[in-house]
């Protein structure tokens, strides 16, 4: 017989952790499994807007991070696809909404060592360093979880952070739907010459977008999505090469530039499922769904589901909870995979119409106040 607990939750990567400590927090007895991810440092950064920092404030876990992490005041979008129908520059104020910042910059690797090193501390909370072996339903309506090490977790609910490749999915026979993009984005970090305000700075290039982050001091993180060939192909530059490169593509407003960090190439690919949760199981963060880097919708709306989760629970932990923690996820996921895919799709597209329409959305966006605050709304997570 091996630990019983309310919840087990499966995944270490942000979510996992996060899920686990919430849970903690709310008086359940969870479990976690996972190795203690070790991450080689390949220039990945999350962006997690504001919706998010409030939530990970709420749970006592942010504010060690944020010496580690760099604001987002200001958000720019510019057309660099050479459409006959470019949009103007656009920047998108905080300070606008209220708000300091649209959220904050922090490398994978750091954010992870610190929701790691939070987790250990809390005392109803078991932390399994080992991989899941299978899953078995028994006849009381719980679950059990063999892993690896022999170490077995007897559950009422299980829940599923566990990626795209999902063991905890498949046990609960929830379909996918996979699609893959025409893309790798290269992932950088790099340090400048000139200060980058605290601005965000995103390029729509026909490779689709080419993205400068802020971190702390003269550095920002990149996001460059591009034909897999051309990726490949920049991705084996040298530091100094590949630096001058990014530089150009930057149209040199940060300066001169140097590689500050490890580099990585990433293959674009989405994925949406049937439900979120059923027979006792749900399914967070990239389990559930996943999403090209734009608009930092990844993490963030794995942050969502985990805020949506607890709302559902509401102190009851019972399969009523998670068809509610369902319904929840349907509408919100679907809405920002749809727009994510959309920006992508019509970025990779030279079809004049669908350039106007992009050009004129962005317009639209600039000039009316009301249409404005709405995206800049929904893009902080508010």
């Amino acid at each position: 017989m091996g630990h019983s607990v309310d919840c087990l939750v499966v995944g270490t990567g942000p979510v996992g952790l996060v899920a686990a400590m919430a849970l903690a927090r709310a008086g359940q007895k969870v479990a976690l499994i996972g190795p203690d991810l070790t991450r080689v440092r390949d220039g990945r950064t999350v962006a997690i807007l504001d919706g998010g920092v409030q939530f990970l404030k709420k749970l006592d876990v942010w504010e060690r991070a944020q010496a580690l992490a760099a604001p987002l005041a200001e958000m720019q979008i510019i057309d660099d696809t050479g459409s006959l129908f470019r949009a103007p520059p656009i920047t998108f104020k905080a300070i606008e909404l209220g708000l300091d910042a649209f959220g904050q910059n922090i490398e994978l690797t750091d954010l992870v060592s610190h929701l790691a090193e939070s987790a250990s501390k809390y005392e109803n909370l078991v932390w399994i360093k080992s991989q899941v072996d299978r899953f078995e339903r028994r006849a009381d309506g719980t679950i059990m979880c063999h892993t690896e090490t022999g170490k077995d977790v007897i559950c009422r609910i299980l829940i599923g952070a566990d990626g795209r490749a999902s063991k905890v999915r498949a046990f609960a026979d929830i379909q996918t739907k996979e699609w893959y993009y025409p893309q790798k984005a290269i992932t950088a970090i790099l340090s400048h010459d000139q200060d980058h305000h605290d601005r965000s700075t995103e390029f729509h290039t026909r490779g689709g977008p080419f993205t400068l982050v802020p971190l702390p001091g003269r550095r920002s993180s990149l996001v460059w999505m591009m034909a897999p060939k051309d990726a490949e192909r920049i991705a084996q530059f040298s530091d100094d090469r590949f630096a001058r490169t990014v530089e150009k593509q930057a149209q040199s407003m940060l300066g001169g530039m140097r590689v500050d960090g490890g580099r990585g190439v990433i293959p674009m690919a989405g994925m949406s499922t049937t439900a979120y949760a059923a027979q006792s199981v749900a399914i967070l963060g990239e389990a559930a769904h996943v999403f090209p880097p734009i608009g930092a919708q990844g993490l963030n709306l794995g942050l969502r589901d985990v805020s949506a989760l607890m709302k559902s629970m509401q102190g009851q932990i019972n399969q009523s909870a998670l068809m509610r923690f369902d319904a929840d996820r349907r509408g919100d996921v679907r809405t920002r995979t749809l727009a994510v895919d959309a920006l992508n799709r019509s970025l990779l597209s030279s079809f004049l119409p669908i350039d106007f329409a992009r050009g004129a959305g962005l317009l639209a966006i600039s000039a009316i106040k009301p249409l404005r605050h709405f995206v800049m709304q929904r893009g902080a997570g508010l």
